[in-house]
């Protein structure tokens, strides 16, 4: 089975100052971790940027940037997207299906946001996904900090299956790399 590596929107809007996700230095090392292994065994990296219009995430602002401290490589693939799923006109699919991609590992911010509903696409596409439960991050919200946020969403994905593929959620250290 073929599996791709997704980052998605590690950007420095959500990644630093007053609006940095929860312990966002230890998940963007969780996150250059899974991309160090993924290119080191020929798995396709591919680094998503969220854009808007206007304000932070406006394409080639400041903020719109990735993240200082998020390792790329120049073989990744980048794609831009403008709404919280990757596949919503995007190339993310033709591109991973030119691959032969069956299996996706996501990661990367916002939890509730980007990271949730590309995980369930991809699974309404039928790709089996991984989803390290330590490589994605929000921020706090009216309701419930961060970690129940984080905490709620990797046991609501790994619980899934209605799509008869499933959410593997575990560590990023005990993620299966496959080329």
């Amino acid at each position: 089975m073929t599996t791709a590596l997704l980052i998605i929107d590690v950007q420095r809007a959500i990644s630093a100052g007053q609006y940095a996700a929860f312990e966002i230095d230890r998940v963007i090392g969780a996150i250059n971790g899974l991309g160090d292994r993924a290119r080191a065994v020929g798995i396709p990296v591919v680094v998503i940027q969220h854009e808007e219009p206007t304000g932070d995430f406006q394409y080639g602002c400041d903020n719109w940037q990735l993240a200082d401290d998020l390792a790329v490589a120049p073989q990744d693939i980048r794609l831009r997207k403008t709404t919280p799923d990757a596949f919503h006109n995007t190339e993310l699919q033709g591109v991973l299906q030119q691959c032969g991609v069956e299996r996706l590992i996501v990661c990367g911010l916002q939890t509730d946001y980007c990271v949730d509903t590309t995980v369930r696409r991809a699974l309404a596409l039928g790709y089996a996904v991984v989803l390290p439960a330590d490589a994605h991050s929000t921020q706090d919200n009216a309701v419930l900090p961060a970690a129940q946020i984080i905490a709620h969403h990797n046991a609501v994905l790994g619980s899934i299956s209605s799509f008869g593929v499933r959410v593997q959620v575990v560590p990023a250290q005990a993620v299966w790399m496959e080329a």
